[in-house]
């Protein structure tokens, strides 16, 4: 399959490219397209076979539920049994953006698009052109994000294309997306509200507009969780890259320390090691490729450029990857969350 590349201005938008990428969604092919989050990969959410195809596209495994994109709050009220009035309160604050939101499905959705489950994942993303893309192809679509599964997310469009030319119909350049990390899952089933995935909306963001505790789930952290996933990345490796990655957390100086003692070890074996650091500490270790993510006084410049960075290390061939832990205040959470994902929770605490 010859796979259509398409370049966006979100400001000026191209309406026969629009208008054609629609077409192809209604038509049951996959189109990749740009969000606030990742770039994601759609195709029509209450059509079986266009799921299915999104599963054989990503190597994905079909328990994984997928995100149904909406443009307008009514399409919720379309697929749910039933809307809780803790959605409608949560999209009146934010959506559009980066809140997905768990409720029952009703029979419209197929169980290709959740993964077998009775609940469906919905949100409403904040880029122009994902919301064009819904409109003009009058489906909802389903879309997780557009790489080869376990890899480390798309951020821009070069990433798609790396994963998936050939693959899919088309692909949206919309330019490099603003966010980075995908976004918040909360699971509204449940007696009491349940983050599935950290993100950029936080939990006590969700509990001040919800006015009642909202909890973490422990499968989020745990390495070990067997059970069948209700929402994307938490049964699975994610976001990895091909070489190992270790995170070292802890005390500044001892983290250096130690990845500096671990990068001499991997070097006398033969091997090329990378570091991933801050523009804090940047100038302290001693390995063959130093990646800066951000600065710690800018959390979002973490998040936005953590995929990429992974994906760095793919493109430079490192063999090894050393990454020092980020706890940070507001999406800390969120940015370990996908880190641990990537290293198969492998950390040493020094």
């Amino acid at each position: 399959m010859k796979t259509e590349l398409a370049k966006i201005d979100p400001l000026h938008m191209d309406e026969k490219a629009m208008e054609h990428a629609g077409r192809l969604i209604a038509e049951g092919e996959l189109v990749a397209f740009p969000t606030e989050t990742v770039y994601g990969l759609g195709g029509d959410a209450l059509h079986p076979e266009a799921a299915k195809k999104i599963y054989a596209a990503k190597g994905r495994p079909s328990d994984n539920p997928l995100i149904v994109h909406i443009a307008e709050f009514s399409d919720l009220e379309r697929i749910a049994k039933e809307v809780p009035e803790q959605a409608r309160k949560l999209a009146d604050a934010f959506w559009p953006g980066p809140l997905t939101m768990i409720v029952w499905k009703n029979d419209s959705v197929p169980y290709a698009t959740t993964g077998g489950m009775d609940t469906v994942a919905v949100r409403m993303p904040n880029h122009p052109v994902a919301l064009e893309l819904i409109r003009k192809s009058g489906c909802l679509i389903a879309a997780p994000s557009a790489n080869t599964s376990g890899r480390p997310s798309p951020t821009e469009a070069a990433h798609v294309a790396e994963d998936l030319e050939g693959k899919i119909a088309m692909i949206l350049d919309g330019g490099p997306v603003k966010i980075g990390i995908e976004s918040t899952i909360v699971d509204l089933t449940e007696k009491t509200p349940m983050i599935l995935r950290p993100g950029y909306i936080t939990p006590q963001m969700l509990s001040e507009v919800l006015g009642e505790p909202v909890e973490i789930d422990p499968g989020i952290i745990a390495a070990d969780d067997t059970r069948k996933p209700k929402a994307p990345g938490m049964k699975y490796k994610h976001y990895a890259p091909k070489a190992d990655l270790v995170l070292v957390d802890g005390a500044k100086d001892a983290v250096i320390a130690k990845i500096n003692e671990l990068a001499g070890e991997k070097k006398k074996a033969g091997k090329k090691v990378a570091v991933i650091a801050t523009e804090e500490t940047r100038n302290a270790y001693q390995a063959d490729v130093i990646l800066c993510i951000g600065s710690r006084m800018d959390e979002d410049s973490i998040a936005q450029h953590l995929y990429k960075i992974l994906r760095d290390c793919d493109e430079l061939e490192v063999d090894a990857i050393y990454s020092e832990s980020f706890v940070t205040p507001r999406i800390g959470q969120a940015i370990m969350n996908r880190l641990l994902k990537a290293a198969g929770h492998q950390v040493i605490h020094v």
